[in-house]
């Protein structure tokens, strides 16, 4: 795993930003330490920094498809911005 974000997809829309805000921080926070998290407003997926690597890669482990709010979690490593470049090149071939 390149860094420490993850990014959360698959949020629900019945609950509002800052309700769900807190309620991943005490979701990822039982995996180690929470630097920040970020819900993108309007969308359904956001952001989770935790505080090194082992945690975000157990996090990941664990709670992609965790039944959160009624949805299931998309959890991944956020990739650089040179990863989703490559990526985007080889879906067009």
């Amino acid at each position: 795993m390149q860094g420490k974000k993850l990014y959360v997809g698959n949020l629900s829309h019945c609950v509002s930003v800052s309700e769900e805000v807190e309620q991943l921080k005490e979701l990822f926070a039982r995996y180690g330490e929470i630097e920040g998290v970020n819900i993108v407003k309007g969308k359904r997926y956001g952001f989770v920094a935790m505080s090194n690597r082992s945690e975000a890669d157990l996090a990941k482990v664990e709670l992609n498809e965790y039944e959160f709010n009624g949805c299931p979690l998309i959890v991944n490593e956020v990739r650089s911005s040179e990863e989703r470049r490559e990526y985007g090149r080889r879906r067009k071939r």
